[in-house]
């Protein structure tokens, strides 16, 4: 397997652990967060700066006396989020051209052109169930939010970087629904999957 796999997924349906599964199995490296601190150092940013501009679309103020800039004004200035994606975008870039691997999220399946891409979702019940055996301690009313929450995000940044829509199965080469057959279940379609490309 020479391809790099991508993962995009809604929150807490298992798309990490099936990349960690995946990255075991055809050993291969597996990048998620690890993506922050290589972003981090290619952007001269602490990991810890670079949190709060990790998948999240710039926020644009509007005032009374707003102006309109262009690119070519002395005060325009590219976003902060936007000058992480573009750092991210390099790097994921540079990790396909090193070789096989698995990268979760951050638009990757439509940064890179030759990959393949799955899409791991599942019912809300299940992916309560599934966040809330990790201990967390959090009512189901509050991760539901949680959950709705993350998804909305992760939904308006593809968007807003891809143009595309997030989830829709036309998108991806394939769509698993781990909530019917589990991370290990997803994992076993996933290896199906790939020996016939």
């Amino acid at each position: 397997m020479e391809k790099v796999i991508t993962i995009s997924r809604e929150f807490g349906s298992g798309g990490r652990d099936l990349g960690i599964l995946l990255a075991k199995e055809l050993k291969i490296p597996f990048y998620d967060k690890e993506l922050i601190a290589l972003t981090a150092e290619e952007c001269g940013l602490s990991e810890e700066s670079l949190l709060h501009y990790d998948e999240r679309i710039p926020v644009i103020k509007e005032s009374l006396d707003q102006q309109i800039y262009t690119p070519f004004s002395i005060s325009y200035e590219i976003p902060v989020s936007d000058q992480v994606f573009l750092a991210q975008t390099r790097i994921i870039k540079k990790l396909a051209d090193q070789g096989a691997c698995i990268i979760v999220g951050r638009c990757a399946d439509r940064v890179l052109d030759s990959s393949v891409n799955l899409f791991i979702y599942a019912g809300i019940e299940e992916r309560i169930q599934r966040l809330n055996s990790l201990n967390t301690g959090v009512d189901p009313i509050t991760m539901e939010n949680r959950i709705r929450e993350m998804d909305r995000k992760r939904k308006d940044y593809y968007q807003y970087y891809t143009g595309c829509e997030w989830g829709k199965a036309q998108n991806y080469h394939l769509s698993l629904d781990s909530g019917i057959v589990g991370v290990r279940g997803c994992f076993h379609a996933v290896m199906a999957y790939l020996e016939s490309i």
